[in-house]
């Protein structure tokens, strides 16, 4: 019998499927679409009958997707109005929420029914960077805090070539980070309205040839990349330091006008708060509060966001407090909220249209989207703690979640 590792014996048992079809100048178009999906329905027998409907241009998708093949439509709802008394986003919005999930859109139009009514949701952008993180190991541990110092002493020459790379990019300062002979340098840059990743990645790339070009004494290793930066994955360095928006919405709830709309009090809702942070930090939980994914997913497939960026985006704090004369306030700190009003999907026409929906398309628009996400959130951690307090959690998702084939 051959090993499992035998690869020659396993290409005479394995089916060989056929490539995908290539077309340098042609391959984000129809015509290659078909090909694919003819190809795919020849050689698993499904019809790609409903992935072939669509309203765009494929050639759009150039830059966003490779191996064009069709689009994948996600119900869009929206809900609102929702008001925000930020310092980027002023008024009432329709918040655009992609999801295949019951009951999302509805529970947070409630909480931005009861937020609107109390007055609006106070946001704030506290701080804006994004990371790239490269190593640098050393033959000892006193070259590399050696070399920490002379990176101090020669920031400016970092930042020129860094800086060199990028129109709207700016070095604002560089962490540095050590164990054992090696060293992290962890470079914070302003993106403007941008995500800034790939911006980020090829301004540290230069930044660190020129580093390199300088030969720093003792140095035996270097990767632009270890981990450190922890892109899409979530950290609690960046929980800590931030990585894209950090953002704040809080608001003050009259206990009435929790009464009336929520069908519970504050004090219910501040005791359940405490249940939840204890459980969370029992958990070891990354955020404690309920569900923040549900409404940043749901607004970044609306609005053409890297969705893997949820995995860092999701995490946050809640902080609450039963004020002597009975009202709720109540805070959700995003400090990781990684998002774009310009660049990446944000161009692609439908996503374009959700964006343009809340005036949040184009350039000086990232902060003003930041806000409207985080006040979002906070409606949404309002609306199903409710909902759990009052008992309508399942009855609410046996009325607006069924769905069976």
């Amino acid at each position: 019998m051959n090993p499992p590792w035998d690869t020659a014996a396993s290409a005479q048992t394995a089916t060989t499927l056929p490539k995908l079809p290539r077309d340098r100048e042609q391959d984000h178009s129809e015509p290659m679409a078909l090909q694919r999906r003819l190809l795919i329905q020849d050689q698993t027998g499904t019809a790609l009958t409903q992935l072939g409907q669509y309203s765009i241009d494929p050639a759009v998708t150039a830059g966003n997707i490779e191996h064009f093949t069709g689009c994948v439509q996600v119900p869009m709802g929206v809900a609102g109005p929702l008001h925000v008394r930020g310092e980027h986003a002023q008024g009432e919005f329709y918040v655009p929420m992609a999801t295949t999930e019951g009951t999302l859109v509805a529970s947070y139009s409630r909480g931005m029914r009861l937020t609107r009514e109390a007055g609006g949701v106070l946001t704030t952008v506290i701080d804006d960077a994004m990371q790239r993180a490269p190593v640098f190991e050393f033959e000892s541990a006193r070259a590399a805090r050696d070399f920490g110092e002379w990176v101090s002493a020669n920031l400016g020459g970092i930042r020129q070539a860094a800086e060199a790379t990028t129109r709207s990019g700016k070095l604002r300062d560089i962490e540095q980070y050590a164990a054992s002979k090696l060293r992290w340098l962890r470079f914070n840059m302003t993106t403007g309205d941008a995500a800034g990743q790939n911006m980020v990645s090829k301004a540290t790339h230069a930044a660190c040839q020129w580093i390199l070009a300088q030969k720093p004494p003792g140095l035996r290793h270097f990767s632009l990349a270890a981990n450190f930066d922890t892109d899409k994955k979530h950290s609690f360095l960046n929980s800590l330091h931030s990585r894209g928006k950090r953002v704040v919405a809080e608001i003050t709830l009259p206990d009435a006008l929790i009464r009336e709309v929520m069908h519970t009090t504050a004090a219910a809702l501040f005791h359940q708060r405490q249940l939840s942070n204890l459980g969370a930090f029992m958990a070891g939980s990354a955020c404690n509060g309920a569900h923040f994914a549900n409404g940043v997913a749901a607004v970044f497939l609306a609005c053409g966001q890297d969705v893997a960026n949820v995995a860092e985006s999701s995490a946050g704090f809640v902080y609450s407090d039963l004020l002597p004369s009975g009202d709720y306030y109540f805070s959700v700190t995003i400090p990781s909220l990684i998002v774009a009003s310009y660049g990446g999907g944000t161009g692609l026409p439908t996503q374009r249209e959700c964006l343009a929906m809340m005036d949040c398309y184009g350039h000086g628009k990232a902060h003003k989207l930041a806000e409207i996400i985080a006040a979002t959130v906070l409606c949404g951690e309002l609306s199903l703690a409710s909902a759990i307090v009052s008992d309508q959690w399942v009855s609410s998702h046996d009325q607006y979640g069924r769905n069976r084939p």
